[in-house]
């Protein structure tokens, strides 16, 4: 849990980086219970998520506003794409 933990950060780190133009900061901590909130605005959408490792597997919860959900496809694929290349794992 280690390495996917840091593999989050890096990714955290990147995606700060490559959307910047795009997305208001990212805010990302991790809390007692091992989980990491990430926080962002896409065109004035708040976007919040949850990401929780457990062994064998990474959860992603994320909580859209109601404008988005017709994005929300769109939306769990990108995450999905986006977490399975910094685990280097196909996402399920």
């Amino acid at each position: 849990q280690a390495e996917a933990r840091r593999r989050i950060d890096r990714g955290i780190e990147k995606a700060r980086d490559e959307y910047a133009g795009q997305v208001g900061a990212i805010d990302a901590a991790w809390r007692d219970d091992g989980r990491r909130d990430v926080g962002f605005t896409v065109m004035g959408m708040p976007i919040q998520s949850e990401v929780e490792l457990v062994p064998g597997e990474v959860v992603v919860k994320v909580t859209l506003p109601a404008l988005a959900g017709m994005f929300a496809g769109q939306i769990r694929t990108g995450i999905s794409q986006r977490i399975g290349g910094l685990l280097g794992v196909k996402p399920a």
